[in-house]
């Protein structure tokens, strides 16, 4: 099995190239492999002939979305619009990488994959949802994969920037306690992914995060605590740390479809944790 990777320069997409096990991968870029040129991208699965697509790349800086709107939506939006018609043209099985900014983060309970989206109160989430509906429009043969509070080797995540902040220049770290979700690593999301990959036969939106809740700030202590790093950290409210974009209150996602169709269960967000630091992290 051939599987191209857009995007492959992101976070998800480098630890996709080492983690997905019995493929040939084809990893590619914005140089290799534009995704806002439909003409180009139709060129490049012409030349490498892909079985699947694992679309990776977006535009993920949920801030930067509300003041470069055109940007957001032509990567986000137009982009998989190209990368899905391209998909279908060839033949290739599309899987989307998605967001739990498409729901409106308001609910008291785990959104699950039967619960229907809006795209959320901000532009991130708003070209997201765009992009959702080109693939369940231009590409039948389709899952789309919804991830959240994602870290991973290299970063950019919540825990880099936690442990660079833990420098010893601060006595004090405050991080908010009002918005809950699944702490989720790039490998367990590869690992669900390589599962998806064995089962050619299912089509559809699957959630892959984490098992568990927390907060940002338990998800802040324990990644201190399991990194022995002695950092204090004190609760705060959103309203402290305001920006452009409103961030969801309720991230968490269910697991339904991964339950029912291949009784497949993630791992919980705190042994993901644990056993990532333990791999990769150093003082």
């Amino acid at each position: 099995m051939k599987v191209l990777i857009t995007g492959a320069d992101g976070m998800l997409g480098r630890t996709l190239q080492h983690e997905l096990q019995g493929v040939e991968v084809i990893p590619t870029n914005h140089k290799t492999a534009d995704i806002t040129d439909a003409a180009a991208f139709d060129r490049c699965l012409a030349l490498h002939k892909p079985d699947v697509v694992i679309h990776c790349a977006a535009m993920t800086a949920v801030d930067k979305c509300e003041t470069e709107i055109d940007q957001a939506y032509r990567i986000n939006a137009v982009g998989t619009e190209n990368v899905a018609s391209a998909c279908y043209r060839h033949g290739a099985k599309l899987i989307a990488i998605s967001t739990d900014y498409v729901f409106e983060g308001d609910s008291p309970v785990p959104y699950t994959e039967f619960d229907a989206p809006t795209g959320g109160h901000c532009v991130y989430g708003q070209s997201k949802w765009a992009a959702e509906q080109a693939v369940r429009t231009h590409c039948p043969n389709h899952i789309i994969a919804r991830v959240s509070w994602l870290y991973g080797p290299g970063g950019p995540s919540f825990l880099d920037k936690m442990l660079s902040l833990a420098d010893g220049t601060r006595e004090v770290l405050k991080v908010v306690n009002d918005q809950r979700g699944n702490p989720t690593s790039t490998i367990a999301v590869a690992q669900a992914l390589n599962e998806l990959l064995r089962h050619p036969e299912l089509v559809g939106t699957y959630h892959l995060t984490c098992e568990g809740e927390a907060t940002w700030y338990d998800f802040a202590c324990r990644i201190f605590e399991l990194a022995h790093v002695n950092q204090k950290v004190i609760p705060c409210t959103s309203e402290e740390f305001r920006s452009p974009a409103k961030r969801p209150a309720n991230s968490r996602l269910a697991k339904k479809k991964l339950e029912y169709t291949l009784n497949y269960k993630m791992p919980s967000w705190d042994t993901a944790l644990a056993d990532y630091l333990t791999r990769f992290y150093t003082k």
